[in-house]
């Protein structure tokens, strides 16, 4: 007959582990911030959250320059998405051959700056409405796009698709692409932060009222 102990122990064991698996899927839980919610963004270890947008319109050093000073961007990289190979460099990418557009990458804290304000700044600092050309800068290199992450940025970014149309800002027809987003390659490291390394240097963009 088992023994009363050994009873005892078992069901300490069993109790024990249950209320750690408890305790683990609660603090999973609250670190989760709801999809709905947040529009993908995601908890930091700091208690911050953090959501990602992916821009191209014209050349990426001047988008940099506004939109990295922009209150609630905690960071940007420039670089290449939307092509059909992997690893590519300036070099490829100017040739307007590969696919890829250059391209933002920006982290942001929603909680201070909504995703559909940020695109209304996108909106204003270039012209939408110019297929594969940005000022000078002619290609499809040079195009505007929205790489959206989650349905959440897709309805966002539709949302201000026709805000920019019915602004009145605009006399051509808004040409901006709305995709998914898929890897982005960091540009060379000398296009990063161009624009402070080099003050005066060529930029088509600026914010329009």
């Amino acid at each position: 007959m088992p023994n009363k102990r050994f009873f005892f122990v078992f069901a300490v064991s069993l109790a024990a582990g249950f209320l750690f698996s408890f305790y683990r899927s609660a603090r999973d839980s609250a670190r989760t911030v709801p999809a709905e919610a947040g529009k993908g963004a995601v908890m930091k270890a700091d208690g911050r959250r953090s959501e990602t947008a992916t821009l191209a319109g014209g050349c990426f050093w001047g988008m940099e320059e506004i939109l990295g000073k922009t209150p609630g961007v905690t960071g940007a990289v420039v670089g290449y998405t939307g092509g059909n190979f992997a690893d590519p460099k300036y070099e490829d990418v100017t040739t307007g051959k590969t696919g890829h557009a250059e391209s933002i990458e920006i982290t942001f804290d929603p909680d201070q700056l909504a995703y559909g304000a940020l695109l209304d700044l996108f909106f204003r600092m270039h012209d939408p409405t110019t297929p594969n050309r940005q000022g000078n800068d002619i290609g499809s290199q040079y195009r505007s796009a929205i790489f959206y992450r989650g349905e959440s940025q897709k309805k966002e970014a539709e949302a201000a698709v026709s805000r920019a149309k019915a602004s009145g800002r605009w006399k051509r027809p808004v040409a901006t692409e709305i995709v998914p987003a898929g890897k982005f390659w960091p540009a060379e490291d000398y296009h990063q932060d161009y624009l402070k390394k080099h003050p005066g240097g060529y930029t088509c963009h600026y914010i329009r009222e």
